[in-house]
């Protein structure tokens, strides 16, 4: 499991002409399972995204594709984690000694 930080690197203005085209990337992954949640960050300084993937490099990859990557107005922070703990509704997702 991973939590993807994004935190904007040029003003707003620059960030808000993306928006469109970072909401399609975003549509993009939620519909290939990746994505699992994802908001602005309070105050508006980027964003986050938790993601499910095979491992980081997959999530590398997939940065690679977001409008605000490519347009150089953000920087990422990949964090893995494993969820020992979790609320019931997202129990699909928990690790246990079994599952790695």
């Amino acid at each position: 499991m991973f939590i993807i930080s994004i935190t904007y690197t040029k003003p707003a203005g620059e960030i808000d002409a993306l928006l469109t085209a970072h909401r399609q990337f975003l549509n993009e992954q939620y519909a290939d399972g990746v994505f699992l949640m994802s908001g602005r960050k309070v105050p508006r300084s980027g964003g986050i995204i938790i993601a499910d993937a095979a491992d980081r490099a997959e999530i590398e990859d997939i940065i690679q594709f977001d409008p605000f990557y490519i347009a150089g107005v953000a920087e990422y922070e990949i964090i893995e984690f494993v969820p020992s703990m979790t609320a019931e509704a997202l129990s699909d997702f928990r690790h246990t000694a079994d599952r790695n």
